[in-house]
Order: structure tokens, then sequence, then C-alpha cells
């Protein structure tokens, strides 16, 4: 079955650890519009076809529309009950309801105050002038956030990691001149661009992945074309930026994995914004470049392997430990058509996510029906408005509605809709909307 693309949506003493023209280009992008973000979607009215007595059935019947195969399970998460179920235990493809599976393991495994640090290492003795008589290093942690001021204002609302103000750091370290070059270290990551989807290799639709991202893969901030080597493009650019402060450095740079040992020294580190806003930009927008960064790192972290293969054995043992949930993971952001659970997992994950303590920070990561993200035109006019927060998914064939309802009675619920077999993508995305609709007025 072939795959629908999702677009890429546009973050002193030397020794002190201070805080706070690219490459040829790769295959210009052409993205399709965002299969999470529908063009248009109806204003639904209280009431309007919706029969909430008895709600079970209703439901059932609403849930089959415009697909040929469905999970579905509504749980009340004050009793414990189930409210209704359909084939909750059928295994389906599960598009970008895979992000709610990577980001609850980041939550859990990392912390929502997790960061991922970019850090500037030196080699060699440096004078009490501030010449280096040695060499710098660029070393990635994976990073998705890493980029330009002016790439950041256009992709994030400007947040994310500067690489201006890393530069502005070593500068203040009192670093003047470096007699050596600059290296860049990506070495963080396999050198593997894309996932399955793409054969691994960089896809036009995702920013190629790289342990030393920059610009979420794209040359520039025109978001016009990726980058053939980010890791690349963000050494050049740091040295162009070095150079701007003031600090003498070499035009050519290299790339190499930083040594160890006793002679290398941490100049200035560059923390990413935490867990928690990383889990929203994914889960929010449905960003699948975030997503599989993620999941890379998540590898890196806990099995010292930042591989997507890496990181999805760490998803499926997590949400089977802490959840009892099954998942088939494989990638990070569900673009490829083999990511699969069923609806009553997806379940499983939401209720007992929400008690741990990162459930705030997993629920404060999806959009808002009628609000925000892949959701804000949905919904509208309904009483799951402002009161169901969920994921959304879509690829060819496949059409999904995870989350939660917090209702104005006070009663909560954990739903997932699943739909396989998709031939008609808006009806099953109205279908969803109207089960939303019910839950948010039990």
């Amino acid at each position: 079955m072939s795959v629908m693309r999702p677009t890429i949506l546009p973050g002193a003493a030397i020794a002190a650890v201070l805080l706070i023209s690219g490459p040829a280009s790769a295959a210009v992008p052409e993205p399709l519009p965002n299969p999470d973000l529908p063009a248009a979607t109806p204003i639904m009215r209280e009431g309007a076809g919706i029969s909430a007595n008895p709600v079970c059935p209703a439901m059932r019947r609403t849930a089959r529309a415009g697909n040929g195969g469905v999970g579905l399970m509504v749980k009340n998460l004050g009793n414990g009950k189930r409210v209704c179920s359909l084939n909750p235990k059928a295994g389906r493809s599960l598009a970008s309801n895979t992000k709610l599976f990577t980001t609850v393991t980041a939550l859990g495994r990392l912390g929502p105050s997790h960061t991922m640090l970019t850090k500037v290492y030196s080699t060699g003795k440096i004078s009490p002038g501030g010449v280096l008589k040695g060499s710098l290093y660029l070393r990635g942690d994976g990073d998705p956030t890493l980029g330009t001021g002016s790439f950041l204002d256009g992709y994030s609302g400007g947040a994310g990691s500067d690489i201006n103000r890393l530069a502005t750091l070593v500068r203040k370290a009192g670093l003047k001149r470096v007699t050596g070059r600059l290296h860049g270290d990506a070495t963080v990551f396999d050198r593997l661009r894309g996932v399955a989807d793409s054969g691994y290799g960089t896809s036009p639709y995702i920013g190629p992945l790289s342990g030393l991202s920059f610009n979420a893969g794209y040359t520039s901030s025109s978001f016009s074309s990726f980058s053939s080597d980010p890791a690349r493009l963000a050494t050049k650019t740091f040295a162009r930026q070095l150079r701007g402060k003031g600090v003498g450095i070499k035009g050519a740079i290299a790339m190499r994995k930083t040594p160890r040992g006793p002679g290398r020294q941490l100049v200035a580190r560059m923390p990413s914004p935490n867990m928690s806003w990383i889990s929203r930009m994914t889960n929010v927008d449905s960003n699948n470049f975030f997503a599989e960064m993620l999941l890379k790192h998540i590898g890196a972290e806990v099995r010292d392997a930042g591989t997507t293969a890496s990181g999805a054995a760490v998803v499926r043992h997590f949400v089977k430990s802490k959840f009892g949930a099954n998942v088939r993971p494989i990638d990070g952001s569900g673009l490829t058509f083999g990511n699969r659970s069923s609806a009553g997992d997806v379940v499983k994950l939401l209720s007992r996510a929400r008690g741990k303590s990162y459930g705030r920070a997993f629920v404060d990561s999806l959009a808002v029906a009628g609000r925000s993200g892949t959701l804000a035109d949905r919904m509208r006019g309904s009483a799951a408005e402002g009161r169901c927060h969920a994921k959304t998914g879509t690829l060819t064939g496949v059409s999904a509605l995870s989350g939660y309802c917090f209702n104005r009675s006070g009663h909560k619920f954990a739903f997932s809709i699943l739909m396989n077999g998709v031939y008609d993508s808006y009806s099953a995305r109205a279908a969803q909307d109207r089960i939303a609709a019910m839950i948010a007025r039990l």
C-alpha cells in the first residue's frame, strides 16, 4: 500500500563550562500538504447526527464509516470501566499515532527536563592570551533544534538552539585564535539519513537525520532544499560564526570523532529545549523530523547506539514493562506503514501514562480539539472542542485519532480509534470527530 507523505513543519577561563555557503544540496523537497492537517473540516453542531443513547452502538456504527477495518476503545479513567470497544485487540497500522509511543518513552526514560547538549571541545594547550595551539570539535548530541536564528524564527517561532549563541559562548570563554581547525562530530548517531519508508536514505518529505543536525536538514531558512550533509553544513556555519565573533580559525573544516583523553577540555555547551517542549513540538503539529531524531536519541542515551532500530527496541520494551502495552515500532514518526499496535494497547498507554510523574507533560504534548496543531480546524462547535486532547494519524489507507477527553461533567476518558483500509479519509475523520464529541458529552 502506498504511503501519503507528510510535510515537515516549519527552535574567563577556557576550561569553564558555559551554558545557556553550505554543501551541495540533496533533492529539492516537493512536500504534499500534511495529511494530519485537512484542508477543511465541518463545523460540528451539538447533537448533529449524534445519538448519545445508547452510546456504544452509536460509536460502533460511526466508527465503521469510511474504512474497511477499525479498532476502537473508550475507557472511563475515573472508574476504569470500558465504555465501548470494537476489535480492541486487532493490530492496526498506527500512522502518526506512533508518536505517542515515541514521546511517552522519551518522557519516561529520559525525563521531562532532559536536554540534548551540543558541545564544543578543545584539544591542545591554550596560551594566556587565548590562543589554542590545537583544534576545536563541535560535537552533536542529536538536537533537532540546532540551527541559525533566522531559520529558527521561521521554523519554531525562534525557539531552539541558535548556533550563533554557541559561538558567542566560545568567545566569552576567552578563546581568540585557533591554530588548528574545526572538526564536526556527528558520531552519536549512525549515518542513515532516513527510515524504512525511504530505504533509510534521505527522503524529500523528511529532513536528513544526523547526530549533528542543522536547520532540520534544510540548507537555509528558505526551506527550499535539503542538505546532503547536515553535520558538515553545521560545522562550516559554526566556523563562520566564530570568525564573526573575533575568533581566528581556519576556513577549512573536517569531520572527525572527538578524541578522548586528558588533553580534551570542554569549552562550551548549549542545551536544547527540554523534553517536554520537544514532545509538544513532535505531537501537536505531528513533526516527523523531531520524532525520528528523538527515537535515535533514545537509542543513544539508553543503549549507547544512536540508531532507529535501537530506539525502537527501547520503545517496545518500555511500553510493555511500564504500561503492559504491545507495539511494533519500525520508526519514530509512523511514516512507515509497518508501525502497528491495537486500540486496546493505545488506551493502556494513555490511561496509565497519565498517572506517571511525566503524565502532565505527556497530556500537554497533544493537540487540542478546535484549538491547536493538527486539530485546530477539527471538532469546532462540538462538545469536544477545547476538551479533547489527541494525536492524529494519516497515511494512505490509514486514519487514526487517540487521546483524552476531559468533560465538563468532571468525567475523564481515554480513547483510541485506529482505522485501516480507509477508502474515504474525509468520512473517516468526520467519524472520529463525531465519536470524540460523543465521548465529550458523557
